[in-house]
């Protein structure tokens, strides 16, 4: 079956008895009419069923009421739940979403943030790639499309960002882990990027010269939190119980975590710097067949659903992606509506959701 013609506004001026533009003014919600006249042409285009075409409405507003989304990966049930936020107050505010995806990847940003400019969104969210801040991005900002950050902010990008206290909330989860009695704890993080010099450069360097969070990714921004805590409690930072994954994978992270358990130098806790190391040390777990907490206690960031339905039921740092989504989506909205003050940085508190798997050292 053919679908049904498409009515056009000529159908609705003609309904109405006013001329086209009469009707596009009306409908468009651009230029002067009467409230009498801008009834009668409502009521025209509800009975005969007329749906705006927004390409054209865009042309003649220079506003698509769409916004775009780059998300690092999709299927990360972290941007998940930060995309429900995100829509759902572009939603109440009469906008729509386009998501697309970088994989991590500096040129399928490019070509992700491209894509988006083309379908004429309003402006854009997005996981920047680069935090010391891509040229591409600050070539968007300067062209004036109104643009948030989430999840991590690139350095001096003039843009409004959205993220969590990832130095402080890894910081006071390691040290729930050392007040239970741990003193050798692991950590699995991607700790994909770094800029000059090795890890065990980076941890030196800590111990001696302040560190600007603001460059580095979160997994490093967390790692930070775990020396902090080691350090705080004067107790010794042991370099072989610091994995670095490499990258977002869970299979790499499980294959990873087996070398750490299996190694000579096992710790008696892991910290887990995101859901996908997450899952990939409970894959290992399970291979190996360790016993939680009795044999070996853990702590994860992000708080996925899978996680309190566990036996036992994992102690992890629950961001609120929700709001990291929906404050994005509020900052970008008045920057498109006109807001013209400095960028603002928020900077989100998580919390820790204590449950089972955490116990003394065995």
């Amino acid at each position: 079956m053919s679908p049904p013609p498409r009515i056009t506004i000529t159908q609705v001026a003609a309904e109405a008895g006013v001329s086209t533009a009469t009707a596009g003014r009306a409908l468009g919600g651009y230029g002067y009419t009467s409230n009498e006249v801008a009834a009668r042409v409502q009521a025209a285009a509800r009975k005969l069923g007329y749906k705006p075409n927004m390409v054209a409405r865009s042309l003649v507003t220079g506003r698509s009421q769409t916004i775009g989304v780059v998300a690092a990966d999709i299927d990360n049930a972290f941007y998940a739940r930060v995309l429900r936020g995100i829509g759902d107050v572009a939603r109440s505010r009469g906008f729509g979403v386009i998501l697309t995806n970088s994989d991590e990847k500096l040129e399928r940003e490019k070509e992700a943030v491209q894509l988006l400019l083309e379908k004429r969104v309003d402006g854009l969210i997005i996981t920047p790639c680069d935090v010391q801040g891509s040229e591409h991005l600050r070539s968007l900002i300067a062209g004036g499309c109104p643009t948030v950050q989430i999840d991590r902010a690139a350095y001096n990008l003039a843009a409004d960002s959205v993220t969590v206290d990832n130095r402080g909330s890894a910081r006071d989860a390691v040290a729930y882990l050392l007040k239970a009695g741990h003193k050798r704890i692991g950590i699995i993080a991607e700790l994909e990027q770094l800029e000059s010099g090795s890890l065990e450069d980076f941890v030196a360097q800590t111990a001696f010269s302040p560190v600007t969070p603001q460059t580095l990714y979160p997994s490093w921004q967390r790692l930070l939190g775990y020396l902090d805590a080691h350090r705080d409690a004067q107790i010794p930072v042991q370099t072989q119980l610091i994995r670095r994954v490499g990258s977002y994978s869970s299979e790499a992270a499980r294959n990873e975590a087996v070398r750490l358990l299996e190694s000579g130098h096992r710790p008696t806790a892991v910290f887990t710097a995101d859901g996908t190391m997450s899952h990939g040390l409970m894959q290992a777990i399970a291979d190996l067949k360790i016993k939680v907490p009795e044999h070996l206690s853990v702590l994860c960031f992000d708080d996925l659903d899978w996680m309190a339905f566990m036996q036992p039921a994992i102690t992890s740092v629950h961001q609120p992606v929700h709001r990291i989504g929906s404050m994005a989506a509020e900052l970008l909205l008045a920057r498109i509506a006109g807001e013209t003050s400095v960028p603002k940085h928020n900077v989100l508190e998580a919390r820790l959701n204590i449950r089972d798997s955490v116990g003394p050292p065995p």
